[in-house]
């Protein structure tokens, strides 16, 4: 059986937009008329479900899918709301990569694409000596970066860049988060840096904008957001 393409979506920072993009890529996907499932790789801070995979199905306009209800879209979930390899540590646990990984071929074989959520940033350690950048390293799946236009996101953005190329990580697209209150001008100019960096590191990838979530109304389309994944 051919296996369904995965993109593993990260950001720049915890709280940055990745859920919220997640969701949408995957409702705009939906649109398509694509089977597409979110997956979450380690979720803190709740119990049961995981609550990013709950606001995914919300932003997808989708039931849980029974996927979700077995855990197969959540390996890890931990009580603490902290960095995943010290949650993992207060449960008298470790986490193993290779059941995350287990559990996305597991989904490959059943939906076209599959969208993995990472936790936190690039460099937030699932293991003491092991972070999230060095398993993306290790499956080589293709990544979509969420930045923001947030006052110091420039900063975190380009290093996050400089770090995926100089571990030859696939850059699929880049979500521009919106949100934040930020001056105008500022936002602009972050964008255009952005685009300017992305050409530097050698990146040819889309760049969407993602404006707050009532933007995203009834009439609202995501597809924008599918060519993020090459659709």
């Amino acid at each position: 059986m051919q296996r369904g393409n995965v993109f593993c979506v990260t950001g720049i920072d915890t709280d940055i937009g990745k859920t919220v993009a997640t969701g949408l890529i995957a409702r705009g996907l939906l649109e398509a008329g694509i089977r597409v499932i979110t997956q979450k790789a380690v979720q803190t801070g709740c119990e049961n479900i995981s609550e990013d995979i709950f606001r995914h199905r919300q932003l997808m306009k989708h039931d849980l899918f029974p996927e979700d209800i077995a855990g197969i879209t959540c390996s890890y979930l931990y009580r603490n709301p902290c960095s995943p390899h010290l949650a993992a540590q207060l449960e008298n646990g470790e986490i193993d990569t290779a059941k995350i990984t287990t559990a996305t071929k597991e989904l490959q074989t059943r939906y076209e694409i599959v969208l993995l959520e990472g936790a936190g940033g690039l460099f937030v350690p699932l293991k003491e000596e092991y972070t999230l950048i060095d398993y993306f390293c290790d499956i080589d799946w293709p990544v979509i970066l969420v930045t923001s236009s947030r006052l110091g996101s420039l900063n975190h953005t380009i290093a996050s860049l400089e770090a995926l190329q100089k571990r030859k990580i696939r850059l699929s697209g880049v979500v521009y988060n919106r949100h934040a209150a930020t001056e105008n001008y500022i936002a602009e100019d972050s964008l255009y840096m952005i685009s300017l960096y992305l050409r530097k590191y050698g990146f040819a990838c889309p760049l969407i904008e993602m404006h707050n979530e009532a933007f995203y109304c009834e009439e609202k389309s995501c597809l924008p957001f599918t060519t993020l994944c090459g659709v």
